[in-house]
């Protein structure tokens, strides 16, 4: 685990042997479990530790504070939820997963890593943000999912409490996608802080970390059924955010 090791130095993060041993179990539950279920494509143990564990810390880059409710909506293989969990044990945290297999996986992991106060949450987004227990009661919310900015606010801020924050992982060329986003995010109730661009030497490209501050409640209507934040995305309005770029150990 060198390479992450190194990595997360340049993030300001020292990581414990007890912390490099869990992220070293995980490596190989993950490849284990690949085995039987299509769990990632990235399985070469130095890519692992880049684009899956060192990737999901650079989230905390964004976190002023350890969060006491912290919810990952699809996380799949547990990214970025889980690496966050182990370097800072005393969060709590949610992990949702709406496939059944993938769950599975997780429940098993989180056995295996001998971690507390991480729940399994098996569903639909759409469906789970409607109920009472977890409906803006999280105050932070994360999300590494490859659908548009407008689509993941949707599903993603409901769950969000009034005062908390959402963090969305992106890269490439998202200009247009967030300032497409801007409608969803208003009518949702969140507001655009900033578009945070993390340059670190061992990831190679820039990644952005789209933080949206909750600042109203969600109308209820919101989200829509499943499937519809995904065909029909809320009206847009573009909005223009900063791009500050962080280099990390230099």
């Amino acid at each position: 685990m060198e390479i992450l090791i190194a990595g997360a130095k340049r993030l300001g993060f020292d990581l414990s042997l007890e912390k490099v041993n869990s992220f070293q179990l995980y490596y190989e539950e993950l490849i284990h479990w690949n085995k039987r279920m299509n769990l990632t494509a990235i399985l070469d143990y130095e890519e692992v530790q880049l684009k899956h564990f060192l990737d999901s810390l650079t989230v905390a880059l964004c976190l002023e504070d350890i969060p006491s409710r912290l919810l990952d909506v699809g996380t799949g293989a547990g990214f970025p939820g889980v690496p966050l969990k182990l370097l800072f044990p005393g969060i709590r945290l949610w992990l949702l997963e709406s496939s059944g297999k993938k769950a599975s996986f997780l429940n098993h992991l989180i056995s295996r890593l001998g971690v507390e106060g991480v729940e399994i949450l098996t569903g639909r987004a759409e469906e789970l943000a409607r109920d009472r227990r977890y409906r803006e009661t999280f105050n932070v919310v994360l999300s590494r999912g490859v659908a548009k900015l407008d689509t993941l606010a949707e599903l993603a801020l409901p769950f969000c409490t009034p005062g908390g924050i959402f963090i969305a992982q992106k890269k490439g060329e998202i200009d247009e996608d967030v300032e497409a986003a801007g409608g969803a995010i208003d009518i949702l109730g969140g507001r655009l802080r900033e578009v945070r661009w993390v340059k670190l030497e061992e990831l190679g490209e820039e990644k952005a970390l789209v933080v949206i501050d909750k600042c109203a409640s969600t109308p209820q209507r919101y989200p829509r059924r499943p499937g519809i934040p995904q065909k029909r995305p809320l009206g847009t309005k573009a909005q223009k955010v900063e791009r500050p770029v962080v280099e990390h150990g230099k």
